[in-house]
This record gives C-alpha cells, structure tokens and sequence, in this order.
C-alpha cells in the first residue's frame, strides 16, 4: 500500500507563490506516476499537473501551465508542486495521487488526467487565493 500526506496549502494573495507537499510512504513509487488534482466547492475535481517518477516526464493542465511545476525529489519520495502568479481560481483543496498504471498504446499522456486511473489519494489540502 501507498500513503499519501499533502501540505503546504495556505491563503495567499492573487499573484503570490505557494508550495505543494507530497510525502510518499509505503510501497514503492519509483514506477509510479504521481499527480495533482484540485476541486472546488460544487465543482468536479480537475487534473492539474504530473510526472512520471522514472524519468521524470511532467504533464500540465493548459490552465496552469508556464505557472505551475511539477517536481520530484527521489531520497524523499516526495513530489512538489510549485505554484507561481496565482489566481483566485486557483482556489480549491488540492490532492495528491499516485498509480502504478501505464497507460494503453493508443491514450498517451491525457492517461493521466484521468482521476479514475489513480489507485492512491492525499487527504488534500487547501489552497485559498484572495483577489
């Protein structure tokens, strides 16, 4: 089994940086791809950003490309998600996710946007951007 404990979520003002926890414990994840999903209230949970842990590869939501960045720290068995130029709808209680799933020939990366393939969840944390 795969624990998962976010932190790191704070209020912060439109425009400001915030940093994503994930510390991994358990089983492995080295063959893992983890990921980061947010919802907000009466709203579904979104993909956000993940990254491939063996090589590191990294996929983005368009909404928070070029602000957001993925990172993984292997002695940790952590992964980071760094936040920049934030918004207030940026605002929503953020999660952790890993799976050990690849996904088919024919999907490629939008695989990982899927929540359903994740096998392992945070207990999210919260994120609050003021205007």
């Amino acid at each position: 089994q795969v624990q998962l404990v976010e932190s790191g979520g704070g209020l912060v003002q439109a425009g400001g940086s915030l940093r994503l926890s994930c510390a991994a414990s358990g089983r492995t994840i080295s063959t893992y791809t983890m990921g980061w999903f947010r919802q907000a209230p009466g709203k579904e949970r979104e993909f956000v950003a993940a990254i491939r842990w063996s090589n590191g590869n990294t996929y983005y939501a368009d909404s928070v490309k070029g602000r957001f960045t993925i990172s993984r720290d292997n002695a940790k068995n952590t992964v980071y998600l760094q936040m920049n130029s934030l918004k207030p709808e940026d605002t929503a209680v953020y999660y952790c996710a890993a799976t050990p799933k690849l996904p088919p020939t024919l999907w490629g990366s939008i695989y990982y946007t899927r929540a359903s393939v994740y096998d392992y969840w945070g207990q999210g944390t919260q994120v609050t951007v003021s205007s």
